[in-house]
Parts: C-alpha cells; sequence; structure tokens
C-alpha cells in the first residue's frame, strides 16, 4: 500500500490517446503525468485517479484525453501506483468510422 512510480524511458509519441490496461484494488489507484524527455512534467498532462479493473480505459488528463499535440515529440510517462498492477500501456488514434 505504501506505493511505487515509474517513469519510463524517453520514447516519440505516436496517436491521440493513451491507454492502459491496469487493475487496482478497492483503495487502489494509477496517475499518469507526461513529461518531457528531460524528466520535466508538461503542464496539463497530469491525470485524473484512475482506478478499477480494465484492459483498455483511456486516460484523461487535467487538458481532456486528446494528447495528438504531442505527436512526433520525445516524451516519458511516469506512473505513480498504489496497489495496483499495471501490465500495458499505448496511445492509439480513435477509430471513428464506428
Amino acid at each position: 500500500l505504501k506505493g511505487a512510480t515509474l517513469t519510463t524511458k524517453p520514447f516519440i509519441c505516436e496517436g491521440s490517446r493513451l491507454m492502459l490496461n491496469f487493475a487496482t484494488s478497492a483503495v487502489g489507484h494509477v496517475y499518469v503525468s507526461i513529461l518531457d524527455d528531460a524528466g520535466a512534467e508538461i503542464s496539463g498532462y497530469q491525470s485524473h485517479e484512475v482506478f478499477g479493473d480494465s484492459l483498455d480505459r483511456t486516460v484523461v488528463f487535467a487538458n481532456g484525453p486528446d494528447v495528438a499535440a504531442l505527436a512526433g515529440r520525445p516524451i516519458r510517462l511516469k506512473f505513480t501506483l498504489r496497489d495496483a498492477d499495471l501490465y500495458a500501456f499505448q496511445f492509439v488514434k480513435p477509430d471513428f468510422g464506428v
């Protein structure tokens, strides 16, 4: 229950939504912050609390779920977890044809 933080290596962001595959307990949570390649937080890209159990939950940031403005830029993701398991993350382009 103490929690932990994980920061990725820099990578190029592609897509317009960040999706998570994760599970938390009833008291657990996940927060995501998007950082620049030097490790500084990018304003507006700090998530709301994410909790539950999902294969493909869209992360909602202070600026909303759209991260297309970061496409093509090197970024890092910082995950702050408490009583949670993070299995995978991916950036996707929503399918508006459905």
